[in-house]
C-alpha cells in the first residue's frame, strides 16, 4: 500500500511542477523555477520509488494520468481554461482508466 501512496504523491508533485511552469515564465523567475525543479525531482524520486514494486507500464500510466487531470483542473481553475464539456468527458475517461489500471493490478 506504501507505494500506491507514494504513487499518489508523485502524481501529485507532478501537478505542482506542471503548474509551476507557468509562473517560472519560461524558467526567467528564480524562486518559481527553483520549486518547480525541485517538484520534478521529488516526483520522478517518489515514482521511481513506487515503481519497485508497482508494474512500471502501470505506475507511469496513473502518474502521467494524475498529472494530466490535475494540471487540466488547475489551469481551469487557477487560470481560467475553458472547461468544455468534451474536455470534461475526456478528463473524466482518464479517471476512469486510473481505476481501471489500479484495480487491475496484481500490486
Amino acid at each position: 500500500m506504501t507505494n500506491w501512496i507514494l504513487l499518489v504523491v508523485a502524481g501529485l508533485l507532478e501537478v505542482g511542477w506542471a503548474i509551476g511552469l507557468h509562473y517560472t515564465e519560461g524558467f526567467t523567475k528564480p524562486w518559481p523555477t527553483v520549486l518547480t525543479v525541485i517538484g520534478m525531482i521529488a516526483s520522478v524520486f517518489c515514482l521511481a520509488l513506487a515503481v519497485r514494486t508497482i508494474p512500471l507500464g502501470t505506475g507511469y500510466a496513473i502518474w502521467t494520468g494524475i498529472g494530466a487531470v490535475g494540471a487540466v483542473s488547475l489551469s481551469i481553475y487557477l487560470f481560467n481554461e475553458s472547461a468544455s464539456p468534451s474536455k470534461l468527458i475526456f478528463m473524466a475517461i482518464i479517471m476512469l482508466g486510473i481505476l481501471g489500471l489500479k484495480m487491475s493490478s496484481d500490486h
